[in-house]
């Protein structure tokens, strides 16, 4: 069992912006940064709605993921309507990074939406977890860009989504598996524009406590020129300590005696009084002997069963495959690739790439559905292999919804991002 340890946060409005228009949580297990846009402070307001729509959001029975992207969906529609009742806060929206230890499964959920960040820093190495909802990157992943010329585009800061712009948002959502020692660092683009992956890996390698790191992080940005607001979220994860068990020696658990009809006296009427008869008094404890052996097996195989379920379902957050989604866009997809009746999917879809199966090349196609269980980074690699492959779309944003951007925090001709 794993629990979060070292939990850090800072933020800095940077050197060239006049006001900070980030917002973050931390409240263990629970994390999150938002990175607003819009005049007016509306951006300030945008990304506060996002990051405080989970501090009062209480999980449920829900998955880690299904917590997330509700919370993330109803902040959407939050900043949406207040935007849409007020022309000062018109257009305003927010990035939304957000993640979850689950200390049981010993796994750490994300739910994802435009250009802030979630990486993972294990065994001295930096992993990107989530991928840009930006213009810049749509066209790095149809090989139309270069990743060096991508990291200075002159173009980064526009988004194709974000939460806000739109009536309804979609959510990226994945879980990892975590590991003692993990490091977790989610972080507005005010960091990544200013400093390069090696170099968030170096100050997280050298530093001797997360909180100094994460100090460094911000320090290094602004003196990189601090172009925007620099957000930092980051958190540890160890070990939990055992948890401890009542002690033994309860033998009755639920009712009292009396409800139960476990009193001295109740037991002494039930009792066959001395000189009686007990009719069929061995053909009954016979009886009961073959009821409880029988419910002893029902039992038995009911847990058995259980125990194949849970295993399963366990192993099938784990396996990804390739799709197609409602749209005919390449997608990847978690879990299997099956249906139950009532239904009920065995899959959730992860990611819909900006790509259309029908522009992959034909004799690649098979390979985007086909179905085939993969590894996470099998998939993740396959998928960025066919959208480069894939014949470029004639117009250079994806158009969702009306044919324009799915909201973004900088749209051709709108003010930059804040």
């Amino acid at each position: 069992m794993l629990r979060v340890a070292e939990p850090v946060s800072r933020t800095d409005t940077g050197r060239q912006r006049s006001a900070n228009e980030d917002s973050f949580l931390v409240s263990p297990p629970l994390f999150a940064v938002a990175d607003g846009m819009g005049g007016a402070q509306a951006g300030e307001v945008a990304s506060r709605i996002a990051a405080e729509a989970f501090a009062g959001a209480e999980r449920g029975d829900e998955s880690p993921e299904a917590y997330l992207r509700r919370v993330a969906e109803a902040a959407n529609e939050r900043i949406h309507r207040l935007a849409q009742s007020d022309a000062a806060r018109s257009g305003m929206g927010t990035t939304l990074t957000a993640a979850i230890l689950d200390g049981e499964r010993e796994e750490v959920s994300l739910a994802h939406v435009g250009d802030s960040r979630a990486y993972l820093f294990r065994d001295g190495q930096l992993k990107l977890l989530t991928s840009d909802h930006s213009l810049v990157e749509e066209l790095r992943r149809q090989g139309r860009l270069t990743a060096e010329a991508a990291e200075d585009h002159p173009q980064r800061s526009i988004i194709t989504r974000a939460l806000g712009p739109d009536p309804a948002v979609e959510v990226d959502t994945m879980t990892y598996r975590a590991r003692p020692g993990d490091v977790y660092l989610l972080c507005s683009d005010g960091l990544t524009t200013m400093l390069k992956e090696s170099e968030i890996a170096a100050v997280l390698a050298s530093a001797p406590r997360l909180a100094d790191a994460v100090d460094r992080l911000v320090r290094a940005a602004n003196d990189a020129g601090g172009r925007d607001n620099i957000t930092v979220v980051a958190f540890r994860v160890e070990e939990a300590a055992e948890p401890q068990h009542e002690a033994e020696g309860k033998t009755l658990v639920g009712p009292t005696a009396a409800e139960a009809g476990l009193e001295a006296e109740t037991l002494r009427a039930r009792a066959p009084r001395p000189g009686r008869a007990v009719l069929g008094g061995a053909a009954s404890r016979e009886r009961t002997r073959r009821r409880g052996r029988t419910a002893a097996k029902v039992a038995l195989a009911a847990v058995l069963v259980a125990a194949v379920i849970a295993g399963a379902v366990v192993g099938a957050r784990q396996i990804y495959f390739l799709g197609g989604d409602s749209a005919g866009r390449l997608s990847l997809y978690r879990g299997l690739p099956y249906e139950l009746p009532l239904g009920i999917d065995l899959y959730s879809k992860v990611y819909s790439a900006p790509v259309q199966i029908s522009s992959i090349p034909a004799g690649r196609r098979d390979e985007a559905v086909d179905h085939t269980l993969r590894s996470h980074d099998d998939a993740v690699d396959l998928l960025q292999s066919l959208e480069a492959s894939a014949t470029p779309p004639r117009r250079a944003v994806p158009a969702q919804g009306g044919g324009r951007p799915a909201g973004g925090r900088e749209r051709a001709g709108s003010r930059s991002r804040g």
